[in-house]
């Protein structure tokens, strides 16, 4: 009788960004990657700056915080900080951190459409689909723009998984101008 082969991995999301602050949008996206993708757990990985936007409102710390506190019930969401540990605030060297801890974990990284539009900026963009899946989520007044920027033409569709889910209508930039 043959054997069936075993799921020898685990799959870990990896949701990267400021979080200035974070928010339910980010938290709704969360769980919607934790059951879509059968995620086994989710690292929110709170960076210092995004290197296409302005420097954070709030402070490194604060933001960590705020976001252990937002996702304090999800058993399978973790907050972490990187930059410091692998010295860049560069997905890809992120990406390339965890895979190298967790060397049997499938990877995914979550991003809005927004970011795809944006993402042929990254560091090292054609590289991030050999560590990690790229799982993209809708967002409000993005979604048509995401479906034809330069990324989704270079990267392979493989590399790509168009979420579906409702588009939120908050982001931390909406937050941050009522404060």
């Amino acid at each position: 009788m043959q054997k069936l082969p075993e799921k020898n991995y685990i799959k870990i999301g990896i949701l990267g960004g400021t979080f200035d602050p974070p928010h339910k949008g980010h938290l709704y996206i969360s769980k919607i990657a934790l059951k879509k993708l059968k995620l086994n757990k989710l690292i929110w990985a709170v960076t210092k700056k995004n290197p296409l936007k302005r420097k954070p409102y709030l402070s490194t710390e604060a933001r960590v915080n705020l976001s252990k506190e937002i996702t304090k019930k999800e058993k399978k969401i973790f907050v972490r900080y990187f930059d410091d540990k692998i010295k860049s605030i560069n997905t890809f060297n992120l990406l390339n951190y965890i895979k190298k801890k967790n060397q049997k974990a499938k990877l995914f990284f979550l991003i809005g459409a927004d970011n795809l539009a944006k993402f042929h900026k990254w560091n090292n963009w054609k590289k991030i689909p050999k560590l990690a899946k790229i799982a993209i989520f809708p967002r409000h007044n993005y979604s048509i723009k995401s479906l034809n920027p330069i990324a989704s033409k270079k990267l392979s569709r493989k590399d790509l998984i168009y979420i579906n889910s409702k588009k939120m209508k908050i982001s931390s930039s909406l937050i941050r101008k009522f404060w």
